[in-house]
């Protein structure tokens, strides 16, 4: 046992010995140029490196330095910047004079993807197709050179985008291993914040880089996130994805395939390609089997506006002032004028406001911003809707246009969804033109037009029965006659149509006919959706439900009496000159009458 401990002592001292020997014979900084110019050879970017290499023994074998840099050809600020990196190297390369480093490690490095680290050689000759691959000589004072791990540590991204959007992606953590056949796999974990809300990310993957620069893939097997903070549900939105993405450069082209993505309760598949020209042109083609859109954006039903207002505020946090006005001022979409898109939804079934929405179908084509709507199709319930048209935000403020077509939609349903009073319900038809600016329900309520054929069946006047109310008010004037005893707080009416006219918020109704087994009715009015208020002037006709003198209930199923409906939507009220109509249409019969006796006596005359 002695002799083993003994062994192993002087097997020590020995590595020891020969690590110190070798730090003391071998200088770092003697392939500290061939670094530097192999990595100028090889890609065109400048490596500085300031202050002297230096070793680092233990625990592991490493090559420390200070700040380091990597600059593109003409840029203005290095795309790379850390305060320290270091090398950790292997040991038995170095007695054959090979440097060869297991792990490069960069800690609180700063990476910038702006116009000022971006290269900028105008007048620089273009490269011959390939020449990133050919061989460069691998000795520099006898030295070669190989990586095979590298490391970041709680590092900095700097992504601007425009002059005035710059995107900061914090607390970068990378871990990268390639093999010898240019095959790696990353682990990556990041933190953006913005405006209030904070996007955590972790990402594994796979890289084949054996034909890169001219072609590269990712396999990208898990992706997990969560989004936090303004206008955000409170317990926010997170989920995890994965895809095959793979890179060409001789159409500067990313195509993706199996992609998988979920959102809370969404889940989405698909596939997509990029084609990164001076103008962007994206695909993207989706599929879902459910989608519940409401788990992400925090919408919750509510029995009344105010209730919901109230309920909403508690679900989602309030975007700061300073972001709401950005988006207001960029009208929302502005970021679709830096491309071209198309999109492709599918989706078995979808949930939206409460509303469950089956065979949606959606496609759309962007071009800088003016947004076709070939096709949004759906059904709800036992209807269908269809809602093709346009969108453009090239503007100040986004301007939209629809050509609805809505077929046995429950009119309650969508009133319910937008908090409003269900002042009328049944099954709702429409075929119209209709557009404005902004799509929120205030720009609807203010700044949108348009006209429309509407028609309603088996359709409830809530909180107003008028069959009752005329028959009433014919009673207190008249004893002869009586109206039904039942008492309803609706109005049924059996089928109903009108043609409207959308002007900034205020619908104008034309044409409005109405047919129930014992009431008819006709007339126009308007409605303001702003200020949820009605003003409908009707004749209404009562045609069953009286009870008395058959002469004067023949004489009222001929009658159109009329009425006037105005105020707020949750309490309508009316004005119903009965009466006087009733005694109109009494002195018309009397005269009638004795019209019809001197007629007869003088004919026996």
């Amino acid at each position: 046992m002695k002799r083993l401990v003994t062994t192993l002592v002087i097997l020590l001292v020995v590595i020891i010995a020969g690590m110190t020997s070798l730090v003391f014979l071998i200088n770092p900084n003697d392939f500290r140029n061939y670094m530097v110019n192999r990595v100028e050879q090889k890609s065109g970017y400048k490596l500085a490196i300031d202050g002297d290499l230096r070793w680092h023994v233990w625990p592991q074998l490493s090559i420390l330095a200070g700040q380091t840099s990597l600059t593109a050809p003409g840029a203005k600020e290095p795309v790379v910047s850390a305060q320290n990196m270091r090398l950790d190297v292997r040991l038995l390369p170095l007695l054959s004079h090979q440097l060869s480093v297991k792990q490069v490690m960069l800690k609180s490095a700063v990476i910038r993807l702006t116009p000022d680290s971006e290269a900028n050689e105008p007048d620089a000759p273009i490269a011959p197709a390939g020449s990133g691959n050919q061989d460069v000589s691998e000795s520099d004072n006898g030295w070669k050179f190989d990586i095979g791990h590298l490391s970041v540590e709680d590092s900095l991204l700097i992504w601007q985008r425009a002059q005035s959007d710059q995107i900061n992606v914090r607390d970068i953590n990378l871990q990268m291993d390639q093999s010898s056949s240019r095959q790696a796999t990353i682990h990556l974990s990041s933190r953006i914040n913005r405006d209030q809300r904070d996007l955590t990310l972790n990402v594994d993957a796979n890289l084949n880089m054996q034909n890169y620069p001219r072609q590269f893939s990712a396999d990208i097997s898990n992706l997990s996130y969560t989004l936090t903070g303004a206008d955000i549900p409170s317990k926010g939105i997170s989920g995890q994805g994965s895809l095959q993405a793979r890179y060409q450069q001789n159409t500067n082209t990313i195509t993706l395939n199996k992609l998988s993505l979920s959102a809370n309760d969404n889940q989405l598949t698909g596939s997509g390609q990029a084609v990164l020209s001076d103008v962007p042109d994206y695909q993207l083609n989706l599929q879902a089997d459910k989608m519940n859109l409401d788990e992400i954006s925090g919408w919750q039903p509510s029995s009344s506006k105010s209730d919901g207002t109230q309920q909403q505020a508690q679900a989602v946090m309030s975007a700061p002032v300073i972001a709401r006005d950005i988006d207001q001022q960029q009208n929302g979409l502005s970021v679709l004028n830096g491309f071209n898109a198309q999109l492709g939804l599918k989706a078995v079934a979808v949930t939206y406001r409460g509303l469950a929405i089956e065979n949606l179908d959606l496609q759309a084509t962007n071009h800088l911003g003016e947004v076709q709507l070939s096709k949004l199709t759906g059904n709800m319930g036992q209807g269908t809707f269809s809602l093709p048209g346009t969108l453009n935000s090239t503007h100040q403020q986004l301007e939209v246009s629809f050509a609805p077509e809505l077929t046995n939609i429950q009119l309650g349903d969508l009133l319910h969804a937008y908090n409003l009073p269900q002042a009328l319900t049944g099954s709702f038809s429409m075929q119209g033109k209709l557009g404005g600016k902004g799509l929120s329900l205030e720009d609807f309520d203010t700044h949108w037009q348009g006209d429309a054929q509407m028609s309603m069946a088996d359709a409830h006047i809530n909180g107003l029965n008028i069959q009752q109310l005329v028959q009433q008010a014919v009673a207190r004037s008249s004893n002869r006659v009586q109206g039904m005893d039942r008492y309803q707080m609706y109005s049924q009416i059996q089928q109903m149509q009108a043609s409207g006219k959308l002007r900034n918020g205020e619908l104008s109704l034309n044409n409005l006919n109405a047919e129930s087994p014992m009431m008819n009715f006709k007339g126009e009015g308007k409605v303001n959706f702003a200020q949820q208020q009605a003003d409908m002037n009707l004749l209404v006709r009562v045609t069953g439900g009286w009870q008395g003198d058959n002469p004067l209930i023949a004489t009222l199923q001929k009658t159109d009496i009329p009425l006037r409906v105005f105020g707020p939507w949750k309490q309508l009220n009316y004005e119903l000159n009965a009466d006087q109509v009733l005694r109109q249409q009494l002195q018309q019969s009397a005269r009638s009458a004795l019209q019809n006796w001197i007629d007869s006596r003088t004919h026996n005359k």
